[in-house]
């Protein structure tokens, strides 16, 4: 495992922190532009939270961890904000993970 300086690993949570915020504030974005664009979304980000956090001998539910993403239930965060994929979407979603 690599050892890492105290000030890379405020560095890197800041950062972090600035990346949620940012898509909390970009509700229009939606997670399946996300993944079409940029390979990964909200719903991965918790996933990422639950795994580190279990390397890191702590536990947390992947609903909490998409709360801690979203700023907000899933359920909530979708009723509110999430809008049918298009056809287009949809297709280039399944060509990349197919």
């Amino acid at each position: 495992m690599e050892h890492r300086s105290t000030s890379r690993d405020r560095i890197e949570a800041a950062v972090f922190r600035k990346l949620v915020s940012h898509l909390r504030s970009r509700s229009d974005v939606q997670n399946i532009e996300l993944m079409n664009l940029a390979g990964f979304c909200r719903n991965c980000l918790s996933k990422w939270y639950v795994s580190d956090s279990a390397e890191a001998g702590e536990s947390i539910e992947y609903e909490d961890a998409r709360a801690l993403i979203y700023g907000m239930a899933y359920d909530e965060w979708k009723s509110k904000y999430q809008t049918e994929p298009t056809v287009e979407q949809l297709e280039k979603f399944r060509a990349q993970n197919s």
